[in-house]
């Protein structure tokens, strides 16, 4: 199958076990094309622009944006997500469409980054978490120089400024930061450098990030 049969395959693959388990809350080819296909891929220049190597998509779900993006770059990807089921349902997406770039964590993000310490040059993130949150957990799987791809919708401006009052304590600088308003959806992607080591040691016990936030 060639890139646009293997995203069409895999949100299919999607929409048929989202009937009997619950992994997404859209159910029509015409909003999953759009919602998770087409976003997934506004990401797409920003992976290209990162240093050359593999990549982590965290909290993967049904495997946005991570498998589209593997499929468009070749890099090498894993998805992560904790979720027992959804793992599973990742590894059977992944064998059914031959992607022998991509693997499947079903670890916490905590525990995948105490075994993949510095191994990624690009970690992406869609619909997970605060940015202050992704930035730590983050931190950990990036290797010197990689980049940590947000994709945000409408975020407060105080949930960027607490982001960016932790750039000199977590390790990072703002690389780039760009919004696509599209079809009345608005989608802000948000790319930090990691350029040092943190301030405190990471990762924290698993849940701290978001229970105990910085």
């Amino acid at each position: 199958m060639n890139a646009d049969e293997l995203l069409k395959r895999h949100l299919e693959l999607v929409l048929e076990a989202n009937k009997t388990t619950n992994i997404t809350a859209i159910d029509s080819w015409g909003d999953g094309m759009k919602l998770h296909v087409e976003d997934s891929l506004v990401g797409l220049p920003e992976l290209e622009a990162a240093p050359a190597g593999p990549f982590a998509d965290i909290g993967s779900g049904a495997g946005y944006p991570g498998i589209p993006l593997a499929v468009m770059t070749g890099r090498e990807a894993l998805l992560v997500d904790s979720v027992k089921k959804k793992a599973r349902l990742l590894e059977s997406f992944v064998q059914e469409l031959g992607l022998e770039n991509v693997a499947v964590s079903d670890e916490r993000i905590e525990d995948a980054s105490r075994q993949f310490r510095g191994r990624f040059s690009a970690v992406t993130a869609r619909a997970l978490s605060k940015l202050s949150v992704l930035m730590e957990l983050a931190q950990p799987l990036l290797a010197p120089g990689g980049h940590l791809i947000c994709y945000k919708a409408r975020m407060e401006e105080e949930e960027l400024a607490h982001a960016l009052s932790l750039q000199k304590r977590l390790g990072y600088r703002v690389k780039s930061d760009r919004t696509i308003d599209a079809d009345d959806r608005i989608r802000r992607i948000i790319v930090l450098e990691k350029v040092g080591e943190p301030a405190l040691k990471l990762p924290r016990h698993v849940g701290y990030a978001q229970k105990r936030p910085l």
